[in-house]
């Protein structure tokens, strides 16, 4: 189905930089958006209802290039308490 919506430009400009900061083509940006919209109506009420959504978002196995979380998560930690402060 294909059909033809008039945004107005500031909406453009927000949906066209979210979608380039995930590197994804605005349509497939908003496709997502839409598809997310039955989620927002009724969010997620148990850790496994979480994961769930988090899975079907895409954000669970969305960083194929950590492959120790806790490795990760112990080095993000690390380089913020060592951070110079300005």
């Amino acid at each position: 189905m294909n059909i033809s919506l008039e945004l107005p430009s500031d909406l453009e400009n927000e949906l066209s930089t979210e979608a380039a900061r995930l590197k994804l083509p605005l349509t497939e940006y908003v496709l997502r958006i839409l598809s997310l919209r039955p989620d927002l109506e009724n969010p997620p009420k148990t850790g496994a209802e979480l994961i769930q959504y988090w899975e079907k978002a895409g954000v669970i196995n969305s960083r194929p290039d950590i492959l120790n979380s806790q490795d990760h998560a112990r080095k993000i930690r690390h380089q913020a308490e060592t951070r110079e402060q300005s």
